[in-house]
């Protein structure tokens, strides 16, 4: 019976573990790909000033080939200066005071400005989603699937910890309106 219980944790400790580590540092480079292209896709957007179809397609695309089930969610926040009158209808009555309000615009807003509305049929090939200078823009990524080391820590250890437990979040102001 000792016998049998080496031969059990040998095979375990010299295969199974060694894999699961394999497929551990695998999840960790996908997410430091997706990672890195979520930052190329941003800082391009804040250096263009600019969203088009095919930079947001090859952006998808590139996710898809490192992460397998995933959510996506941009977010652009545009900064408003709206004027304070004692008298909305008498411009003389300035305050010489403005408030600040951000308009914020999410993946819908901005999916919708480049593609149509769902349903219309139109799509035009070249059209862009516009930021300007000074605007806010950041994309959250959130894997809704498993990473490859699940099923062997699952196997371990009885429960997988490899699930994408806080979502990937890169942004910035955009600094140029290239168009």
């Amino acid at each position: 019976m000792s016998k049998i219980t080496a031969a059990l944790l040998a095979v375990l400790l010299l295969y199974f573990y060694p894999t699961m580590q394999t497929a551990k540092m695998q999840d960790d480079l996908s997410l430091m790909s997706v990672y890195r292209d979520q930052q190329r896709f941003v800082d391009s957007v804040r250096t263009k000033g600019y969203i088009t179809q095919g930079m947001y397609e090859e952006f998808n695309r590139q996710l898809g080939l490192s992460l397998h089930g995933y959510e996506l969610k941009m977010e652009h926040r545009h900064k408003v200066y709206q004027p304070e009158y004692a008298d909305t209808a008498d411009p003389t009555t300035f305050l010489n005071q403005y408030n600040v309000v951000d308009e914020a615009f999410y993946t819908d807003d901005i999916l919708e400005s480049m593609y149509g509305q769902q349903g219309t049929g139109t799509n035009f090939g070249d059209r862009r989603y516009y930021l300007e200078s000074g605007d806010y823009f950041s994309v959250q990524i959130k894997s809704s699937g498993e990473l490859s080391s699940g099923p062997l820590e699952r196997l371990l250890y009885g429960e997988s910890q490899a699930m994408l437990a806080s979502p990937l979040i890169y942004g910035g102001m955009v600094l140029n309106e290239d168009y």
